[in-house]
């Protein structure tokens, strides 16, 4: 036996027959309070309570201070730090739901027509455009470099061959190489512009019923004739309105008059009459661009015409700075930079 809370030793009967009494007044308080509904106001009340808590300005202002203060963001940052935040953000990126999600964003209708708006866009369009001339101009810069170094190489391999002095004079007039190259991107243009109509005739002779295979050669003597005839309108149409043609546009040069350089029509027309009597000998009505000290051939001669290096980016296209041998000129002052000095010659545009 146990002592009670006075010393006495409490018996088993008294044990359970205090409990009993307890349990049983315990039931009837708690059916006297479901019945009488007092559970249900203290259950109202204290939800009311709660809610008016968390509804006043101060919870709000309590809320707004710990999100504001750098509790939060301490603990957004141990928890980005931590491994098993990181790999379960490997694993949701590497699950098969990112990957179809992906597939089904990019195959939507709202994708693809945002794309085609994007495309569409004047902007972008502006700038793929630009982009792709400027990459054009710095390409055509860099070979323009190279072959304006060519062009006085190869004279003094010529002069010195021919037993002439070696140059002294300082020229910005273009040589030899940067000539025929530009004159060599003028054919490929002519040529596919031949091509492209030839493959229209062709075309057209076809839905006609005509085979083009069973033409006579006098039919590819046409042909040349008129490649002949669209090669010389292509020369005469370029010098007479802008002195250059693409492909002396493409290498930096430009066909000059007394300082003008749309020479006009009948310039144009000497320079081409004597373009075509210089050919016509195997070439050499165009020796003295590699011989002569002003570098004029026999077209040049008779259209009074002068073909000099320019700088396309500097203001009015002038020309570069005459030097003895540019490679000569390097540790100096560059004769291709951006704003090189303005030629003897300036230029005055039409």
């Amino acid at each position: 036996m146990e002592p009670d809370l006075n010393g006495n030793e409490e018996t088993a009967d008294s044990k359970s027959l205090a409990g009993r009494l307890v349990g049983a007044g315990t039931d009837r308080a708690r059916r006297a309070v479901g019945v009488t509904g007092i559970d249900q106001a203290l259950e109202s009340a204290i939800e009311e309570a709660i809610v008016r808590a968390v509804e006043s300005e101060a919870v709000e202002r309590s809320i707004s201070r710990i999100m504001e203060g750098p509790v939060i963001e301490n603990a957004v940052r141990d928890a980005m730090k931590s491994e098993a935040v990181e790999q379960a953000m490997l694993e949701i990126v590497d699950s098969e739901l990112t990957d179809r999600l992906w597939s089904r964003i990019l195959d939507s209708d709202e994708t693809q027509k945002l794309i085609e708006r994007i495309a569409e866009a004047p902007e972008v369009r502006a700038a793929i455009a630009s982009q792709g001339l400027g990459l054009i101009d710095d390409i055509g810069r860099g070979v323009a470099r190279v072959t304006r170094a060519l062009d006085f190489a190869f004279e003094r391999i010529a002069r010195r061959l021919t037993f002439r002095r070696k140059r002294t004079t300082p020229t910005d007039r273009a040589g030899i190489i940067t000539r025929a190259l530009a004159l060599s991107l003028d054919g490929v243009i002519i040529n596919l512009v031949m091509l492209g109509s030839t493959a229209l005739i062709g075309l057209l002779a076809t839905a006609v019923g005509i085979d083009i295979g069973d033409l006579s050669g006098a039919a590819y003597a046409v042909g040349g004739v008129a490649w002949l005839g669209l090669g010389s309108l292509y020369l005469f149409v370029f010098w007479s309105l802008s002195g250059q043609t693409p492909g002396m546009r493409f290498l930096d040069i430009r066909i000059e008059h007394e300082g003008e350089n749309a020479i006009g029509p009948k310039l144009a027309l000497r320079r081409l009459v004597g373009f075509w009597l210089a050919a016509i000998p195997f070439g050499l009505g165009f020796l003295g661009v590699l011989l002569r000290l002003d570098r004029r051939g026999f077209p040049d001669r008779l259209g009074a015409t002068r073909v000099f290096y320019i700088n396309p980016a500097g203001p009015n296209q002038p020309h570069l700075p005459p030097v003895v041998d540019p490679m000569e000129e390097v540790g100096k002052v560059s004769p291709s930079a951006e704003e090189p000095e303005p030629g003897p010659e300036p230029v005055t545009s039409t």
